[in-house]
Formats: C-alpha cells, sequence, structure tokens
C-alpha cells in the first residue's frame, strides 16, 4: 500500500486530492485555538479519511469552524495542526499543517482496522 503520490498526478489538481486517501472513520476532535494558544474550547467530529497531506471531516452544519485548528483522532495521543481547504455542509476538508509522517500514518489505518473488528 503506497503513501506516496498518486501515479496519475497533474498539476491543476488540488494538492488535497493527489495523496491517496484512506478510509478510518474514526471520532475525533477539534480543538479551537484561541487566545495565547490557548486550547479550552473542543467539539467532536468524524475522521471520515485520512492521507499524508489532509483528512475529511464530518461536523455538524451549524458548528463555525475556525480557519485553523488542531485535530485529535481518539486513539492517538498527538494532535494535528490544521487549515481548512473546503467546508461543503457537514463535510470539512483540511489539510494539515505539515505532511504526516509515513508511520504515524500507518499506525492510524492499523488502528482504526483493528478497533473496527
Amino acid at each position: 500500500m503506497p503513501l506516496n503520490l498518486l501515479n496519475d498526478t497533474h498539476k491543476d489538481i488540488p494538492r488535497d486530492q493527489i495523496f491517496e486517501k484512506f478510509l478510518i472513520d474514526r471520532p475525533g476532535r477539534i480543538i479551537f485555538v484561541g487566545h495565547h494558544l490557548s486550547t479550552k474550547t473542543s467539539v467532536r467530529c468524524l475522521v471520515r479519511k485520512i492521507s499524508l497531506y489532509g483528512a475529511e471531516l464530518d461536523v455538524n452544519p451549524s458548528l463555525d469552524v475556525p480557519k485553523n485548528f488542531f485535530l485529535e483522532i481518539l486513539g492517538i495521543r498527538d494532535e494535528i495542526g490544521c487549515t481548512i481547504i473546503r467546508r461543503e455542509e457537514e463535510k470539512l476538508s483540511v489539510g494539515f499543517n505539515m505532511l504526516i509522517d509515513p508511520a504515524f500514518l500507518m499506525h492510524v489505518i492499523k488502528l482504526s482496522f483493528v478497533t473496527s473488528h
């Protein structure tokens, strides 16, 4: 299972669609970054898909999500810095502030697989 760029990449394809996405359907939390980088406020979400570059989340359509936030995936201790790419109703496409480590991505995928069975 390669984690690299998809073979058929073109310059006109958005970056969030170039990387291979993996279905994980894991609960997560969006952690708002407040004044002086405080992280007191958070809301639940569902992480549908993830790649080295970003993720697709499901959130309450009436929820006002800031452009930048941290994402925590249930069962993973790390928080990932994110920026909103686009939003369509409850579907939120985000880019990670930096590509995640392929080993970390494999850990998330394996955790999702183990807990789903």
